[in-house]
This record gives C-alpha cells, sequence and structure tokens, in this order.
C-alpha cells in the first residue's frame, strides 16, 4: 500500500461532506480544535448545502471533493459525517491528481465507499471519528487525539482493555475493511479490494441480527472471509431483533459465519459507531 506524507504543523486539511448534510455550526467546535493543533482548516463548498437529506447534489458534493483531491496545498481530507451518499459520486471522479501526491482520506461508516476504493487503488486511508461526533466528551477527545497522531505519523496505543480473542491469541497483516452494511451494498462491484492474507476489520451500527447473518453469508459466498489473517470486529452497536428472535448475538453470528476457517477472530476493538472510535490506519500492518 502506499501511504501519504504525514501532516506538519501549517498544514491544510479540507473538511467535505460527501454523503448527508451537515452545518457549518456543526462542524465548528472540531474545526477549532483542528487548529488548535497548528493545522489550517478549509471548510468544502458542500458543508452548509442541503438537497433533501444530501448535503448538496450529487454534483455539487462531486465537485467538492473533486477540488479537495486535486488541490496540491490540501494535505488531508476529513469528511464532516456520514449517512448514505458517498457511492453516488465514485465513479465520477478523477483520481490523476491524487496519485501523483496521495492525501489522507479520513472518516468512517459510509466513508467505507472510499476506504474501499482507495484499498481497491492500493492507497492507504484512516478509519476515524469525524466532525459530527466532536462533542467534549473523554471518548471524543481520545479519538480525536488518536486522529492527530496518525496524521502526524505519531506513534499511538490503541485502548484494547475489552478487546477479547474468541479464537487464536494474536493477529497480524494489513488492515481493510470498515462498516459491514456498505462493503455489503458494494458486492459485485469494482471496488471490493482483496482480502486475502489480511486482516478484515469490520463494524455497524443499528441492524437487524438476521440481516447481519445475510451480510455476512453474502461476503462468505463472495469470498472476502477465506484465507483472511484474521477477522477483528470494532463496534456492533444497538442490533435489532425480531418479536421471534434470530437465537443468535451478533458475536455468535460473526462465528458461525467463519467456522470452517482457522484464522484467529477479535472482537470489542476500539472503532466504529461508538464513543471510543480511535483512528486505525487501512492499508497499514497491525500487530494485534
Amino acid at each position: 500500500m502506499i501511504q501519504p506524507p504525514f501532516l506538519q504543523a501549517g498544514d491544510l486539511i479540507a473538511i467535505v461532506a460527501t454523503a448527508r448534510k451537515i452545518t457549518t455550526e456543526e462542524v465548528a467546535p472540531s474545526q477549532a480544535w483542528l487548529e488548535a493543533q497548528g493545522y489550517q482548516v478549509r471548510l468544502g463548498s458542500s458543508i452548509g448545502l442541503a438537497d433533501r437529506q444530501f448535503a448538496g447534489a450529487d454534483i455539487e458534493r462531486r465537485a467538492d471533493l473533486q477540488h479537495q483531491l486535486n488541490d496540491v496545498q490540501v494535505k488531508a481530507i476529513l469528511c464532516a459525517r456520514g449517512g448514505y451518499g458517498t457511492v453516488r459520486l465514485i465513479d465520477g471522479l478523477d483520481w490523476t491528481a491524487f496519485r501523483t501526491q496521495p492525501k489522507w482520506l479520513c472518516g468512517f461508516s459510509d466513508i467505507t465507499v472510499l476506504h474501499a476504493l482507495l484499498q481497491q487503488m492500493g492507497y492507504a486511508s484512516i478509519h476515524s471519528t469525524m466532525p459530527l461526533n466532536f462533542d467534549g466528551t473523554v471518548e471524543s477527545t481520545q479519538s480525536w487525539k488518536s486522529l492527530h497522531h496518525v496524521l502526524q505519523g505519531e506513534k499511538h496505543d490503541f485502548d484494547l482493555n475489552n478487546v477479547h480473542f474468541a479464537r487464536g491469541k494474536s493477529m497480524q497483516g494489513e488492515v481493510v475493511g470498515g462498516n459491514l452494511s456498505v462493503l455489503y451494498s458494494l458486492m459485485g462491484s469494482s471496488s471490493l479490494p482483496s482480502t486475502a492474507g489480511k486482516i478484515l476489520f469490520l463494524e455497524d451500527l443499528d441492524e437487524y441480527l438476521y440481516h447481519l447473518d445475510r451480510m455476512l453469508m453474502c461476503l462468505k459466498r463472495g469470498g472476502l472471509l477465506e484465507n483472511l489473517a484474521g477477522l477483528l470486529v470494532g463496534g456492533l452497536t444497538k442490533m435489532n431483533d425480531n418479536a421471534i428472535g434470530f437465537g443468535k448475538t451478533a458475536e455468535e453470528i460473526m462465528l458461525d459465519a467463519v467456522q470452517s476457517y482457522d484464522y484467529p477472530v477479535a472482537f470489542g476493538f476500539p472503532a466504529g459507531h461508538q464513543p471510543l472510535n480511535q483512528a486505525l490506519v487501512l492499508g497499514k500492518l497491525l500487530q494485534l
């Protein structure tokens, strides 16, 4: 994987909205925090726009992201929030300038679309918190500090207090993945990266247990769960069940999907739709 250059004080970070709409007021606290760390911050033209639930029309969101990709002064692009809509942009993007001068793309949830595409292209990116999730709590502050450390190329230690191995005792490999629902929605497209020999990281929010099983069966039948270096699971937050229960927990569903394989499986990694969402470099070697 090609890793973009790390940032220094004074470097420019652009904040864009590739999916759901967000206001400048909602972005302001995170902008102030980033500026306090020594960065320059530019709000993209998509911040404050509204077209139904989206941050402007597809052409407006795409143009904003394309502008930041092309601008050599921008050293990192931070997506403001998730929701839905990033997949509507990617087929019209031109990555020529990015390939000449790669930069960090940061975010999670719906932003998994960009992570998957970059992994398929051979570039590292950062699964991280986003401006909508800046709320000043201890967990939020820790999440933002971890993003700052990663952008600077500094070592940062993950909070592994809640991590537990359901199978095996350790794992090592290049990390790929992101939000399970988004990866599921990309099945059959050209945007999915190879998972063979890598650690597959998965997290999700607000899914019914039967649908969790359905998505994992799809990934399994598509070959994405074969030959992994490990399965690393982050937040499985606010899972739902029907009146007639599915009969298994989220973790049991995960383990059932990979029972025919012998690689290590770990749960509780501090990333995803949860208060503590520490920055994880996708496309980089991780030893757990």
